[in-house]
């Protein structure tokens, strides 16, 4: 990234919209991350072919479930599809007359058990689908009023008859570990659902939450792995997969002529060809399969330790370039909620916390826009994330930041 362009030189200035140089990490509302380049010019050479949508999606689980550990995987557009996909899955199963009823089924059990304290406006997802999502715990550990917010046997005993799955949102703070959540459903044949769209790198990521037992974990392809944007992947059982597949794929198609690859949709277990699923809407393109294969390659190829150290050497720069200027700063390590390190900028504490939002506004204001990470501005503080910048793009985010204080 570079701080200025030219009129050839960026595609967004001939369209007349303003680029962003970026500060905040890999948000979905100003692109995720940078392309892979290998991962665009193969989407790029994909474009120029037509491909059985299934034999693309079928060679990506393969790698998929190589790389998690898991018996199958799945691209999806984005995260958040993937939740719907996978909630679909727990609700449906192999049955076509609830796939064809989603996202009102008449009698198939549709909760999702989920601990309260997991619970975010991503999971309006897993409702989409269908499910019916079933509180339990509380925010005890939060408040400070109580040793932990979810205990294991408010999470079994809130399975019954009705329960389709289990949902579990991926953090460090979490509660109860996902392992004993795992073993909880499982007692009860039920699906764990991880939410995990952001928690690579690192690359053990793709596979640790398999280990402990997830049935389905759903990651953005268009974060840490710098896929294409619009899409994820999903790694888990095979039963599953199928189903998700079976919902997601173009059903258009005569009985007789019906020839999907039998490791995505075994079509002897239906009778009949299934109708449009509820993730037909979810259309993953041949490009965007392509670009992630690609990107997915690349990712578990990289020098991960080699990358961690140019964001710590970035972020190192970023905060020594400030303090010089007498602004206060702390460099955060990398850690397992957040695999680059960061710098938090201090605003001076003469101005009230709210100059923390006029200062990211004014930012973002700028030709070209500045964003900055805003979690933490109710402390008067903003933060600088590394993981999309280059020396010139850091060195013009102090310079502007500079201004405004």
């Amino acid at each position: 990234m570079v701080p200025f362009t030219t009129e050839s030189e960026s595609v967004y200035r001939q369209l007349g919209v303003t680029p962003v140089i970026n500060a905040a990490g890999t948000k979905t509302r100003i692109g995720g991350s940078l392309i892979r380049e290998e991962a665009a010019d193969a989407m790029r050479a994909a474009a120029d072919e037509f491909v059985q949508l299934s034999d693309l999606e079928a060679k990506a689980s393969e790698q998929i479930a190589e790389i998690a550990g898991a018996e199958a995987g799945y691209v999806s557009p984005g995260a958040e599809a993937g939740l719907l996909l996978a909630a679909a899955a727990a609700i449906a199963g192999d049955d076509p007359k609830t796939m064809s009823e989603l996202p009102h089924p008449t009698d198939a059990p549709n909760d999702i058990v989920m601990p309260r304290t997991h619970r975010t406006g991503y999971d309006h997802a897993l409702r989409a689908a269908g499910a019916n999502i079933v509180d339990v715990g509380t925010n005890d550990y939060h408040l400070g009023t109580g040793a932990t917010n979810v205990e294991p046997w408010e999470i079994e005993s809130a399975i019954d008859e009705n329960t389709a799955g289990v949902a579990y949102v991926q953090k460090t703070y979490t509660q109860p570990e996902l392992s004993t959540v795992s073993e909880i459903a499982h007692r009860h044949d039920v699906p764990v659902i991880v939410d995990a769209a952001a928690e690579v790198p690192p690359i053990e990521n793709l596979s640790r939450f398999v280990e402990q037992g997830a049935d389905m974990v759903v990651f953005s392809g268009g974060k840490g792995i710098r896929g294409p944007q619009t899409t994820g992947l999903i790694a888990g059982k095979r039963r599953y997969i199928r189903s998700i597949a079976a919902q997601h794929q173009d059903m258009h198609v005569d009985r007789r002529v019906w020839n999907p690859p039998s490791s995505l949709i075994d079509t002897e277990r239906f009778d009949g060809v299934p109708r449009q699923g509820i993730g037909r809407s979810l259309k993953v393109g041949k490009e965007e399969l392509v670009g992630l294969i690609r990107a997915l390659g690349r990712f578990i190829e990289e020098d991960q330790e080699a990358l961690v150290a140019e964001w710590e050497n970035l972020a190192q720069s970023m905060a020594g370039q400030l303090e010089s200027a007498g602004v206060a700063t702390t460099v955060v390590a990398g850690g397992e909620q957040s695999v680059a390190p960061h710098v938090i900028v201090d605003i001076p504490s003469s101005q009230s916390t709210s100059s923390a939002a006029t200062l990211v506004s004014e930012l973002q204001r700028e030709d070209p826009r500045v964003y900055v990470g805003e979690d933490r501005i109710d402390e008067g503080e903003i933060v600088l994330n590394p993981m999309c910048l280059d020396e010139d793009g850091a060195a013009y985010v102090v310079d502007r930041l500079l201004t405004h204080l």
